[in-house]
């Protein structure tokens, strides 16, 4: 790890609070009738039900959907036995993602104890609070004891992670890099580097696909496990074999699979020729591989190469799998996570590679849909199907191996239960980070010497998504750099613009400024000042000048102002010559998003017609299938007001230019979140679910629904993004936060990136 690196995850888990995790109440307590339910004495009720019935406490507590993280910090990473409390930084870590991923609640638990009984008694002591336990981070070989202990004594899901979660990617990927080099598991020969753990799990699930135990041979530090080797661990006596191989290279001769799960550089390229046509290589040690794709693409192109880093194809990376098994065991309520559901959830990421991409999917992918081969045999963790082919591939085999106490009874409206997790959060990012990065276009940033801008800019910078131009004063802005301990190098990171340090750049700018204004009532002496002095002027005009691909202007002063400023400049996008402003706030049920929330006071219908028509491309791009819900005071013809009359005329135009766009109005709020308020009101409504694209009738009602979300909840803002601009162009509200500018930030490089590609 760099020093860049290290400091920035120091300050990453140090700000703006410490730690990863927090604690949501998920019932309300203001009132004194909320006390008495939540304590004493209503209380008293949930606890003598569950005395009763102990599985109520899935129904009444926290319990069905929480999960125990628990280590005692003997093999963390790749750092070795560092302690329980050194440990709970990556338990906290995968808590985040059980959340991220699947919804699951987590609690991280360090035990301070490395005696395996004692460790098991403590563990096991655990399981009326939890609907599952994860094990992580504890060294072989007291971890297969550890577990199968657990496993026999506890009536809840126990899982050991840096085994299984491995050895089930390793074997989809396996299952389709031998459908690719058309070869067939039975057949072919296996060997190791590495007899931990993880190679020990992945062993074994490749034989439970059907690969014969005689032809895999596995290594470690001390060279071959065979028969009678002296000093032979006890958990190996089962997996050494019969051979004269003593060494790494001497069992590599006709191997079909080589995989890797030590240390870096262990398989040097000269033996790279020892391996049978087509094989499978799988470098695994992270973040240094066994061996560097590079080589193996250069000395044997016929290979298929996965590794266990982010930046190279075919990652196996455990987050494919471990939120989704406890989502789909937590479902159920399982007893156990059974081999049979392993298999289950390889099989499911197996097939999921091989699947058609939708467009949303494609989104998720930077706008590239994935397609099956070489370089793409597992998918990637932030696939957002993972879920929902890989849950309930784990329901469905925990109620065939009877270990279900809740059976799921109807499946499709299990699927449209998991849809809820799919885009939540900082995944509904994920796509539009992705085509960012893929272009890296140059954003200028009007603020630059802005505190929230530099923080801002050091996460652009830190995740590749663009290049940053920042305007300002030289000296400030580095010295703000320095003064906010950030790691950016001017001239190396980003690019300043200082225009008292480039006459030229100012006077070309200024002849074109007055160009554009002179006529709208701005003499040369005013376009002049207005260039030097109003940073909005200057990046809206190196966007219009081709000095950049997008810009990200305001957050200081007022925002209408920022925006007149900016409007004469960029040219318009449609020929009605119409702009309008996207919100969208990022909820824990979802995301929403509002239009039109800044620009236009009260829209004609053909305006909400053409803004909808905008806003429903623009969520596209979020990887999302639009729901489109016009809001009003009227419920579908309850009133004959003049503002429902517009919105109805507006859902005739949409209609009549996107008749396969999903939506309906106008309706209530309410109705448009609502299904089942929805169709009581009107049973044969054309919009299904969730609506996600809210569309109100004028700016008052559109930014005060807006602002009472966004205050009532915590939420994560992304916007306003302006639609109906030829080139990317966003004005911050004074209100945004250095996360808004990136959010920001990222939707400006999406939109560059889709535009270059036009």
């Amino acid at each position: 790890m760099d020093d860049d690196l290290r400091k920035a995850a120091l300050e990453y888990h140090r700000f703006p609070r410490p730690g990863k995790l927090s604690i949501v109440a998920t019932k309300r307590m203001e009132t004194s009738r909320d006390l008495s339910l939540a304590y004493s004495p209503g209380v008293a009720a949930a606890c003598e039900a569950i005395k009763e019935e102990p599985d109520l406490s899935f129904d009444l507590t926290s319990r069905a959907n929480l999960v125990a993280v628990i280590t005692n910090g003997t093999a963390v990473l790749g750092l070795g036995n560092i302690g329980a409390l050194a440990g709970k930084p990556v338990m906290e870590g995968k808590a985040v993602l059980f959340k991220k991923f699947a919804g699951i609640d987590s609690f991280d638990i360090e035990i301070n104890e490395q005696d395996p009984d004692k460790f098991i008694e403590t563990v096991e002591r655990l399981e009326p609070s939890f609907g599952g336990i994860n094990l992580e981070d504890i060294k072989a070989p007291e971890c297969f004891k550890i577990e199968q202990t657990l496993r026999a004594k506890m009536k809840i899901p126990v899982f050991h992670d840096d085994q299984h979660g491995t050895a089930i990617i390793v074997g989809a990927a396996v299952l389709n890099g031998l459908i690719v080099q058309n070869k067939k598991i039975e057949e072919v020969k296996i060997v190791t580097s590495g007899a931990g753990a993880a190679a020990l799990s992945c062993v074994g699930i490749l034989t439970a696909l059907g690969a014969k135990p005689e032809n895999i041979i596995m290594t470690d530090k001390d060279g071959v496990v065979y028969k009678g080797r002296p000093n032979l661990d006890p958990t190996l006596e089962a997996v050494a074999r019969e051979t004269d191989a003593r060494t790494l290279p001497d069992a590599l001769p006709g191997a079909d699979i080589f995989l890797g799960l030590s240390a870096p550089r262990v398989l040097k390229e000269e033996w790279l020729p020892l391996f049978a046509p087509r094989p499978l290589i799988f470098a695994l040690a992270n973040p240094d591989p066994e061996i560097m794709p590079e080589i193996v693409k250069r000395v044997r192109p016929d290979a298929v190469m996965a590794t266990g880093r982010s930046d190279m194809p075919n990652q196996v990376n455990n987050v494919l799998c471990f939120p989704f098994i406890f989502r789909g065991a937590l479902d159920v309520r399982a007893t156990a996570i059974t081999e049979g559901m392993k298999l289950a959830a390889t099989r499911a990421i197996a097939h999921l590679a091989k699947v058609e991409a939708s467009d949303s999917v494609a989104a998720a992918y930077g706008g590239q849909a994935p397609v099956f081969g070489p370089e793409y045999i597992i998918p990637k963790p932030f696939d957002p199907r993972l879920i929902l082919h890989v849950a309930p591939a784990v329901a469905k085999a925990a109620m065939e191996e009877n270990v279900a106490r809740k059976p799921i009874a109807d499946f499709e409206t299990y699927m449209h239960e998991l849809e809820r997790f799919v885009y939540r959060s900082g995944q509904l990012l994920r796509p539009v980070v992705e085509v960012a990065r893929k272009a890296k276009p140059r954003i200028v940033y009007a603020e630059g010497e802005d505190d929230r801008t530099l923080r801002a800019v050091q996460s652009v910078v830190d995740d590749a998504m663009a290049q940053p131009i920042l305007i300002g004063n030289t000296e400030a802005i580095t010295a703000k750099i320095d003064a906010l301990g950030l790691r950016l190098q001017p001239g190396k990171d980003l690019r300043i613009i200082d225009l008292d340090q480039d006459p030229a750049l100012c006077e070309r700018l200024i002849q074109e400024y007055s160009k554009r204004v002179g006529r709208r009532g701005t003499p040369p002496d005013a376009a002049a000042r207005h260039v030097r002095k109003r940073p909005t002027v200057t990046a809206a005009m190196l966007l219009q000048q081709g000095e950049a691909d997008a810009a990200i202007c305001g957050g200081t002063g007022d925002w209408w102002r920022q925006f007149k400023y900016a409007l004469p400049i960029v040219p318009r996008a449609s020929a009605s010559g119409r702009v309008f402003a996207l919100t969208a706030l990022i909820l824990q049920a979802g995301p929403l998003f509002f239009c039109d929330t800044h620009v236009n006071v009260d829209p004609t219908c053909e305006e909400i017609a053409e803004m909808t028509l905008m806003a429903a491309e623009a969520v596209k791009h979020f990887g999302l299938t639009p729901k489109v819900a016009l809001l009003s005071h009227s419920n579908f013809g309850a009133s004959n007001s003049p503002s429902a009359r517009k919105m109805r005329g507006a859902l005739a135009l949409i209609r009549e230019g996107n008749p396969n766009l999903e939506v309906d109005g106008e309706m209530h709020a309410d109705a448009a979140l609502a299904e089942q308020i929805r169709q009581h009101a009107l049973p044969d409504s054309t919009l299904s679910g969730t609506a996600n694209l809210l569309i109100f009738p004028n700016i008052d009602s559109a930014n005060i629904a807006y602002n009472l979300v966004k205050a009532t909840g915590e939420a994560v803002t992304v916007g306003p993004m302006l639609m109906g601009l030829e080139k990317p162009l966003h004005i911050a509200v004074p209100s945004t936060t250095a996360r808004g500018l990136i959010n920001l930030s990222a939707v400006a490089a999406m939109e560059a990136a889709l535009a270059a590609a036009k």
